[in-house]
């Protein structure tokens, strides 16, 4: 048995509970449990392997955070503001939402100030974006512990080969240090389709460099088992119930 003491908070966003802060959150009102017994105290240490459960008033409070999707034009960055450019989070306006979407803005479009970017998208690429208030999202989505897989759709110059596909696919280093297996295949005679479960910064723009081809449009059409799908190019609607990363 492990008998080494870890933060409650630790161990719960481990476990995919919820986010380390929203821990303390739930620890400080009382909504904890831990093999049976309300814990209340922040810092509270117990072993890897024991129980815990969250009270009802946490499920709850869970279910009201939002995850909204974006999809992201060119000229956005996808985090905080830069010089002379817009973050993607200021897309999210009662004018951009999708009148499609089958949910209504209602009184959550009052809450969108906590949202939170989970990943990124260059500000030269376009595509699914997506924002959240939930920190286990964040957590599936972002890190170096992520498997979620991100699809892409690359507009090139240049010719490509055999060899530059299978070099693509796994064999090149960033930064001295390799990457993981991609799946990378020809779509057309000037696109190919990207597969990552990482996100280097500007990944795909140097994957496609150090094999002699230069891209000249990127965009993002799904992350995990959720697509960008018809939501049209500046709009933004709700993560649907049942849908999961």
């Amino acid at each position: 048995m492990n008998d080494e003491l870890v933060r409650l908070s630790k161990i719960m966003s481990m476990r995919g509970l919820c986010s380390r802060r929203e821990a303390d959150v739930w620890i400080e009102k009382g909504w904890v449990y831990v093999d049976g017994q309300l814990v209340n105290e922040l810092g509270y240490k117990i072993r890897p392997n024991q129980h815990i459960e969250i009270s009802q008033n946490a499920k709850t409070e869970q279910k009201k955070l939002l995850t909204i999707l974006i999809n992201k034009p060119i000229g956005y960055v996808s985090g905080q503001a830069e010089e002379g450019y817009t973050p993607a989070v200021k897309l999210i306006t009662s004018s951009n939402y999708w009148s499609s979407d089958n949910h209504k803005i209602s009184e959550k479009f009052n809450f969108i100030k906590g949202l939170a970017p989970c990943g990124r998208l260059d500000i030269d690429s376009t595509g699914l974006l997506v924002f959240s208030q939930d920190g286990r999202i964040a957590k599936k989505l972002i890190g170096d512990e992520s498997i979620i897989e991100k699809e892409y759709l690359v507009r090139y110059e240049g010719k490509i080969t055999e060899d530059k596909l299978r070099l693509l696919n796994y064999g090149l280093e960033l930064d001295g240090k390799k990457l993981k297996q991609a799946k990378v295949t020809i779509q057309n005679e000037d696109q190919l389709k990207f597969i990552l479960v990482e996100g280097r910064k500007r990944q795909i723009r140097r994957m496609s460099e150090l094999v002699g081809l230069k891209v000249i449009g990127l965009k993002r059409v799904r992350i995990g088992n959720v697509k960008l799908g018809k939501l049209p190019l500046g709009k933004w609607r709700y993560l649907e119930d049942g849908e999961i990363f």
